[in-house]
């Protein structure tokens, strides 16, 4: 519902367009009165009596059907008349093809006697979570009361830029938005990279498994297969890591992180936002290291029935045993056989013994395959099944010992070290036996060291490592020791913005997990790790707020798996007001990064435990559960909840959060079909008083933006053009990025339906370079398509169109639902596709094509250095 890409069968006007469903001669003094309501609000009614068309009548309704932007149902006596070869009425038939993210306004007329199927309609659709009913008895009433609920859905648009409109869609530029670079070259993979290309060409399969043991080279595998395959999936290859990711509850936020969809809370179920994301998008999706959620499995096949064009690359050493899953199994690289002569032509001939020369040419320039070397390169990998990650830190240690010496240790040392773990399958009995190896190696130092590290997350930066190593053995020689498990590649080094950190492979993070829980100290290192991380979010937090607020968000955007980790952490040892402090002190960033699903499932985990919590942590717990109620489903239940959120919050003395409470209580009424105004206004200004009393500049911004979208809802214009005035004064007076991004955005889209362009331009332009600079997808959306309203306004019908077809791509992609119809850039964009319809046509054909950095440069051409340069970054 986008206004764009019309099929044949046109609805009579291209204003926002409202399908009135009802039986035509039974309710015909009704149908007049929803036609007046709608008329009164400049809005286009899309019914039969606007004339006759050269259609079949079942054609033209579902035709006008997709096109349209609300459907109001008006259900009286009858149930409409079934035709033949069909089994439901077409009023039913309307009901049942109105897509689910269509806003539906549903009237029921009071009468003696209903038509049986027609009950059952009506308690069908008042079971359905996506409709709005009421009752009426005359149709003056009924026109009162459709154009106060369509004045209501109107306002709802300024809701969405504060709803949708306050977080980033990115805190990094792109952790798994883009399927990373291999640090080596793939040997000896050519045949199964040729076998999955046949696999995920032919379409047939929705889910390819490669499985295999750790260390067999599965992700690598994958990594490659996406780039090789990149031209089969245009519309994205995207890499989903999981290897830090436990909970079972974080499988989709993880997904629709990745895919660029945020989760605020708002805007309906992450699910039907990554729905909405994929659509009918052709997409590779890869799964990296699923086995610690196979339970989850189920949840694919839910996905690929949403998303029919999507296809899922999964990496696991489990089968998840779903319908629709195409088993790859990964297998070792190939080695010269067991019995022949081990000869140079042989190791040459061999995918592991190359793999080998590769990585010890690494470790030791110069080093080569020779007559010399082979039988002990050729012995090495036999010994290792050619099993890659095995091959690899057998090779690092060339740099120390020769191939004699490397082949010699391992006779001596696999043949031990494999026996206490028999009951593993022989390849996972050779990777964790190569790993002792390895690290018996290892100082003693180093050894503690890197035992230790398994208490991190998928990276880790060296201050990280320095603050948990502060009570430990090596914590004097961190960074030498560091150096030594590099060198003996166990740990690696990459940077990230700028910036240094280091990894563990999964499979090495195990093991030294494993280690740490066996001598006893896994519960120590643990809280240094939450401790460490505590104190970084509260040194951190401040700047979330104001002029640091965009390197607030990029720094903690690199910490994200460590962050997790540590709530985790905080949870299960019991540290439960710990980790309510951990939630709140974050509260801004999970906000702008759309993070809250994942901060609720642990605050429901907290409430789980039934342990004594302080006033205060409770309070946080209710606020992060009650969150996406408030805009999904808002409710008395919710008012009441955050109410007692409020006087949780006050009664431990925290004035700030208890203002937040408040304000989130207002805006959960804001939400109501019979609104109450007043009560909703003065807990707004009760909330914005004590905020500016406060101080809290960006809640109190927020705030006004509320009483803003509440004056829209009363139709005081003038009242919502003072506060979102306020707004963007005080995001101004704070210096900061986010809350200036969504007042702004509000005042621009106001301005501009006022007929104010030149007010509104300079607010687009400047909302569009905050959102540049804070990586704000969504608020990036709304400043391009400020942006194609201006174009249109000026009659510039190529670029308003390439504008348009830009931002509807963004849309899709981030899932972020705005009312279709209500954005400002649809209505000036339809009356150029009339006066010039092929210019607009071209331009769209050229938006599908744009990136975001080329649509916000299309959007900004006079864009200076600084935000050039911020584009590119993005």
């Amino acid at each position: 519902m986008t206004g764009e890409g019309h099929p044949v069968i046109r609805t009579p006007d291209q204003r926002i367009r409202v399908f009135v469903s009802s039986t035509l001669r039974e309710l015909a003094e009704e149908r007049q009165a929803v036609r007046r309501a709608v008329e009164r609000l400049r809005l286009a009614p899309v019914m039969f009596e606007l004339g006759a068309r050269p259609h079949p009548p079942r054609d033209l309704y579902r035709s006008y059907l997709a096109q349209s932007d609300v459907f109001v149902g008006i259900y009286g006596a009858s149930y409409g008349w079934v035709a033949p070869d069909e089994e439901v009425s077409g009023l039913e038939d309307e009901y049942n093809l109105a897509p689910r993210a269509m806003p539906k306004l549903i009237y029921v007329k009071e009468t003696v006697a209903r038509d049986e199927r027609l009950s059952e309609l009506i308690a069908r659709i008042q079971a359905d979570d996506t409709a709005a009913y009421l009752h009426f008895t005359t149709p003056d009433e009924l026109e009162d009361r459709v154009a106060g609920d369509l004045a209501t859905l109107l306002a709802e648009r300024f809701d969405q830029s504060t709803a949708r409109g306050d977080a980033p869609e990115r805190a990094e530029p792109g952790p798994g938005a883009r399927i990373p670079a291999p640090y080596t070259a793939t040997i000896g993979r050519e045949g199964e990279l040729a076998e999955l290309r046949a696999l995920l060409a032919g379409g047939q399969h929705r889910v390819v498994s490669l499985i295999g043991p750790g260390g067999i080279g599965k992700s690598r595998l994958a990594i490659e297969a996406a780039h090789a395959n990149a031209d089969l999936f245009p519309d994205g290859t995207f890499f989903v890591p999981l290897e830090g990711v436990l909970e079972a509850g974080l499988l989709l936020p993880t997904i629709a992180y990745v895919l660029g969809v945020r989760d605020t809370g708002a805007g309906g179920t992450l699910e039907d936002r990554l729905a909405q994301s994929l659509g009918d998008r052709r997409v590779l999706i890869v799964l990296d290291n699923f086995e610690q959620l196979v339970e989850e499995a189920p949840l694919l096949v839910r996905l690929y029935s949403l998303a029919p064009r999507a296809c899922f690359l999964v990496t696991s050493r489990a089968v998840l045993r779903i319908r629709g899953e195409r088993v790859f199994e990964v297998e070792a690289l190939e080695t010269p056989a067991p019995g022949s002569a081990a000869t140079l032509a042989q190791a040459e001939g061999s995918a592991a013994c190359l793999l080998f020369a590769e990585r010890a040419a690494a470790a030791q320039p110069g080093f080569k395959l020779n007559a010399a070397n082979a039988g002990a390169v050729v012995e090495i990998c036999r010994r290792l099944d050619g099993l890659p990650l095995a091959i690899e830190l057998a090779a690092a240690r060339i740099r120390l010992l020769s191939p004699q010496d490397v082949a010699a240790r391992l006779e001596r040392s696999l043949a031990f070290l494999s026996t206490p773990v028999r009951d593993l399958p022989e390849r996972h009995r050779t990777m964790r036996a190569t790993i002792d190896w390895s690290v018996g190696l290892l100082s003693d130092v180093q050894r503690s060291m890197l035992e230790d590290l398994g208490v991190f997350a998928a990276r880790f930066t060296l201050e990280a490592v320095e603050s948990v190593g502060a009570t430990r053995p090596w914590g004097d020689e961190a960074i030498e020791t560091l150096a030594g498990l590099i060198d003996a590649s166990l740990v690696q080094r990459v940077d990230a913005d700028g910036r240094s950190v280091f990894s563990l492979l999964s499979i090495v993070r195990e093991h030294a997990l494993g280690v740490l829980e066996r001598r006893g100290d896994a519960d120590a290192m643990k809280r240094a790790h939450a401790d460490h991380y505590l104190a970084l979010v509260h040194a951190t937090a401040p700047r979330l707020r104001g002029a640091g607020q965009v390197d607030a968000v990029i720094e903690l955007g690199l910490e994200v798996p460590n962050l997790r980790a540590a709530a985790r952490h905080l949870v299960q040892t019991g540290r439960l007001d710990d980790a309510g402090d951990f939630a709140w002190t974050l509260v801004v960033y999970w906000w702008i990064s759309g993070y809250f699903a994942e901060v609720r499932l642990w605050m429901l985990e907290l409430l789980a435990a039934q342990r004594p919590v302080s006033d205060r942590t409770r309070a946080v717990a209710l606020f992060f559960t009650l969150w996406a109620e408030m805009w999904q489903r808002p409710s008395a239940q919710v008012v009441s909840g955050l109410g007692e959120a409020m006087r949780l919050f006050a009664r431990d003395g925290d004035e700030h959060a208890a203002a937040m409470a408040l304000a989130a209580q207002a805006s959960t009424r804001l939400q109501f079909p019979d609104l109450d105004p007043a009560t909703a206004r003065a807990e707004l200004e009760d909330a914005v008083a004590r905020l500016r009393a406060l101080g809290d500049r960006w809640a109190e911004s927020l705030a006004e933006v509320a009483l803003g979208q509440l004056a829209v809802v009363c139709s005081d214009i003038p009242g919502a053009s003072a506060h979102f005035d306020r707004a963007v004064e005080i995001a101004e007076s704070a210096q900061d990025a986010f809350t200036r991004v969504v007042a702004g955005n509000n005042r621009a889209r106001l301005r501009f339906l006022l007929g104010d362009r030149d007010a509104s331009e300079p607010e687009f332009l400047l909302t569009l370079r905050l959102s540049t600079q804070l990586h704000f997808v969504d608020g990036a959306t709304y400043g391009i398509e400020g942006a194609c309203a201006l174009a249109a306004a000026r009659g510039d019908a190529w670029k308003a169109g390439a504008l348009a077809a830009a931002a509807a791509t963004l849309r899709e992609t981030t899932g972020v639902y705005d009312i279709a119809g209500l954005a400002i850039h649809l209505e000036p964009l339809a009356a150029l596709r009339r006066s010039d319809p092929a210019a607009v046509a071209a331009g769209e054909r050229a938006g599908r094509e744009l990136s975001l950095a080329e649509a916000i440069e299309l959007a900004m051409p006079d864009a200076d250095a600084d935000l050039r340069r911020a584009v590119a970054a993005w």
